[in-house]
């Protein structure tokens, strides 16, 4: 049996998609947006609220899995995404003009509203948003992305994260589809939303600490909204584009031609 090739134009989707999921790390685009070093922001977070900050994460990744669905018609359409930055700066503004009081609040706000972007975009790519394994694929979203050129290879951080997730995903799939959310303590969806919360808690940190660079003021919390949306909506195109091309020619040619496209760089 002959092994397909990609076509070129899916070829080029591929080379995009992969654009999208090298870019660099969230942290290098929050220091070049506050033009200050992060380590300023984090001297200001208190240790309480580090630790809490988990919590907040992993509340708000479970709630927003269920809710930014339900606010998406199902059909096949265009992703919107300008309307979602709009939404993620006015929520960014809101939250970081009351500070770390106002983040506790304004997190769970903004992660539907990310979660939200991440499904309007997985829609686009022909994904359906009610099957459990799109909604599951939308919150890998959230553990995806943000390596750089410094680091390993791209496929290092996109298909080992992915890797590592794999066995946890198909079990939590099995248990949404038989029992959907409503069954509270599924020891695999637990477990697949703490291992995201883990990674997700880290860029929530940087985000509330480049809030609190001196110098930068309340003001910062929009932009640094719009940059967390346009980070998340990057890592979605890209990550629901592999998805798609994995639908048409199956995993591994995929994953072998994302391999040619880093051998021939």
């Amino acid at each position: 049996m002959t092994t397909p090739l990609l076509s070129p134009a899916d070829l080029d989707a591929l080379a995009r998609a992969r654009a999208l999921l090298e870019r660099p790390s969230l942290t290098a685009r929050l220091s070049s947006l506050v033009g200050s070093p992060l380590e300023k922001g984090m001297a200001h977070l208190p240790a309480s609220w580090r630790g809490k900050v988990g919590a907040i994460a992993h509340d708000a990744l479970l709630k927003a899995m269920d809710t930014a669905a339900k606010t998406l018609k199902p059909e096949a359409r265009d992703a919107s995404p300008r309307l979602h930055k709009l939404l993620g700066s006015v929520s960014g503004g809101a939250g970081g003009a009351f500070g770390l009081a106002g983040l506790a609040v304004e997190i769970p706000v903004s992660t539907v509203l990310i979660m939200r972007a991440i499904l309007d975009i997985a829609r686009a790519e022909g994904e359906d948003i009610g099957n459990a394994r799109t909604r599951l694929a939308a919150l890998e979203v959230f553990a995806l992305g943000g390596s750089s050129r410094s680091d390993d290879a791209a496929e290092s951080g996109y298909y080992a994260v992915r890797a590592a997730l794999a066995t946890t995903v198909g079990e939590a799939a099995r248990h949404l589809a038989e029992k959907g959310l409503t069954s509270e303590g599924a020891p695999a969806l637990v477990r697949l939303i703490t291992l995201v919360a883990a990674r997700y808690k880290v860029q929530l940190t940087q985000k509330a600490a480049g809030m609190l660079v001196p110098g930068i003021g309340a003001a910062a919390g929009a932009g640094i909204n719009l940059m967390f949306m346009n980070h998340f909506q990057d890592v979605s195109r890209g990550h629901f584009t592999v998805r798609r091309l994995e639908r048409r020619y199956g995993a591994e040619v995929v994953r072998a031609a994302w391999q040619a496209l880093d051998a021939a760089r």
